[in-house]
């Protein structure tokens, strides 16, 4: 059982901590008609402000497995630096002259990223056993309702020139890693620092049950970010079809909505996988979410309570499943591997949305809204399979 009462501060703290450290991920991506405009650029070309940090974190988070950063660094230390890398290029965006260098500093934040995403996954987990899910799914869903609070900005008006999103997810990201510097410390169950070892990442892609809690979040990271890409100008569409006055804010804060709402998914699906099991619970989100996707961009001329009905479900359940494939890989990795598999596991689920996102957004611009949200349903049909063979497996096994 859990008993340290300061587990609920620390808890607060990691939380509060990634949803400012990780506003920065999209803060770009939510004001990027501006920079668009600005250089003239093509909806390839505008995707890639967004996939590009996705290639550097599966960059950052490539070397930082082959390294066993996570694993030889104290987590503090690891996060707090990472964050303030973040705050730094992202706020250089400001002063970028020309497409390049906005990719280049792109790159840098997405490396920056991977000190701050699967360390605190690793941090948490120190801190709670019983209720482990619960505690991983409140951080996935700070960190959600982090991604999303740029869409707010923006759609709230604050953001005409795009500075003003800058400016306050890079303020955020720096007050994170101050924050984690000054105020964490790890749990009563802490995950030993080993010495560096080259056949630790061998060892994580030869043992079956950490690869197939991967290989469901592989499904999982394959509808995800692919679909939080879509939603905005998703909502946009619907608006302009409509014929309302202002589309663009309309899609940012319902972007925002169907994002955010996630946060309360991940909370939810923790509590119940602490009850029902993580495999149980990470399918049924992987279930209702890839019913979502087949469904939600055909109803573009839908009335609106039935777009925003469906696009909430969708939401509330595209991120339900994110903590408990992170939760399932502390349980079943070697003890001695813990961070070095978080790390793998994002790497390869992040490399993967890199995929999704382009071809979600080639897809939409060729065929329409409806096949490329349904592309997004094969991810979840191939998770649910891995985690069909996960609760197969021996108990001796897992």
């Amino acid at each position: 059982m859990d008993r340290d009462a300061a587990r609920w501060s620390q808890l607060a703290l990691v939380s509060l901590a990634l949803l400012a450290a990780m506003s920065a991920w999209f803060g770009l991506t939510a004001v990027g008609d501006l920079w668009t405009r600005r250089w003239q650029l093509g909806p390839g070309q505008a995707a890639w402000l967004t996939t590009i940090v996705q290639v550097g974190f599966v960059a950052g988070t490539a070397g930082a497995a082959l390294l066993n950063l996570a694993d030889i660094w104290p987590s503090r230390a690891y996060f707090a630096a990472s964050a303030l890398l973040a705050a730094v290029s992202n706020a250089l965006l400001l002063a970028a002259p020309d497409y390049p260098t906005a990719l280049a500093l792109r790159f840098v934040t997405g490396v920056s990223f991977a000190g701050v995403y699967p360390p605190a996954m690793k941090m948490i987990a120190t801190w709670f056993r019983s209720a482990r899910g619960f505690a991983i799914g409140a951080v996935v869903g700070a960190l959600t309702i982090g991604k999303a609070l740029p869409y707010l900005l923006d759609g709230l008006g604050g953001a005409t020139t795009g500075a003003t999103v800058i400016v306050a997810t890079s303020v955020g990201a720096a007050l994170a890693g101050v924050a984690v510097f000054a105020g964490y410390r790890d749990g009563p169950h802490p995950f030993a620092r080993r010495p560096f070892e080259w056949q630790r990442v061998g060892r994580i892609l030869r043992h079956r049950p950490t690869m197939l809690a991967t290989g469901g979040y592989l499904g999982h990271m394959w509808e995800l970010y692919a679909g939080w890409l879509l939603i905005t100008p998703f909502f946009a569409a619907v608006f302009t079809a409509r014929g309302g006055t202002d589309p663009a804010a309309s899609g940012s804060l319902w972007g925002f909505a169907v994002i955010a709402v996630g946060g309360l998914g991940a909370v939810v699906a923790g509590i119940g996988a602490d009850r029902w099991g993580r495999a149980r619970v990470a399918s049924g989100a992987m279930l209702i979410s890839g019913l979502g996707s087949v469904i939600l961009g055909w109803l573009l001329h839908a009335p609106l309570w039935v777009v925003g009905t469906v696009a909430i479900v969708w939401g509330a359940t595209i991120v339900a499943d994110s903590a408990q494939f992170s939760a399932l890989v502390t349980e079943v990795a070697p003890p001695d591997a813990v961070g070095t598999a978080l790390t793998l596991q994002t790497m390869l689920g992040f490399a993967l949305t890199g995929v999704s996102m382009q071809l979600g957004v080639r897809v939409a611009e060729s065929l329409g809204w409806g096949p490329a949200f349904t592309l997004l349903a094969v991810g979840p049909a191939l998770g649910m399979a891995a985690m069909r063979r996960l609760s197969l497996l021996p108990p001796h096994d897992v």
